[in-house]
């Protein structure tokens, strides 16, 4: 399970690139806004981790919406968090839930949800999308933004 740190200890310090998800740690900080339902959106657009049985890259786009409660992830945290799958193997579906689940914990968001398309393996594009429940009532939602995967058709 990733580590939570309350305040940002690792921003502003120099911070080596954990080699695994499970050295990986989410810094977070108070929500200066807790009052409020409002979105939060990171896109990781060059997210990497391994394929579990042929040891070869996957590549991915994610894209996190989160509405927050008390806490925020610190931007830094979440990059080398997420920067620490490119040497972890295990499916597109597992590597996005986890990712999700781990926020989820770390942060208790009122709402959170994934969608992780991922490139080609074999041929075929794999997407993975989850949500923790229904988003709050009256929340705006922007699309993800990102096209379903066509090929060069």
């Amino acid at each position: 399970m990733v580590q939570t740190h309350d305040g940002a200890a690792l921003l502003g310090a120099q911070a080596k690139i954990p080699q695994s998800p499970d050295e990986a740690e989410l810094d977070r900080v108070p929500n200066p806004h807790p009052d409020l339902n409002y979105l939060a959106r990171f896109t990781q657009p060059e997210f990497t981790s391994l394929c579990p049985v042929t040891g070869q890259p996957d590549f991915a786009h994610l894209v996190i919406d989160y509405v927050p409660d008390l806490w925020l992830v610190e931007s830094k945290a979440l990059k080398l968090y997420l920067t620490s799958f490119r040497n972890h193997g295990a499916f597109h579906e597992d590597c996005t839930i986890r990712i999700a689940k781990d926020l989820v914990a770390a942060l208790s968001p009122r709402w959170l949800r994934i969608g992780g398309y991922w490139y080609p393996r074999g041929g075929m594009p794999i997407d993975v999308f989850w949500q923790t429940a229904e988003p709050p009532k009256g929340l705006w939602i922007p699309d993800q933004g990102v096209a379903p995967y066509r090929g060069r058709g």
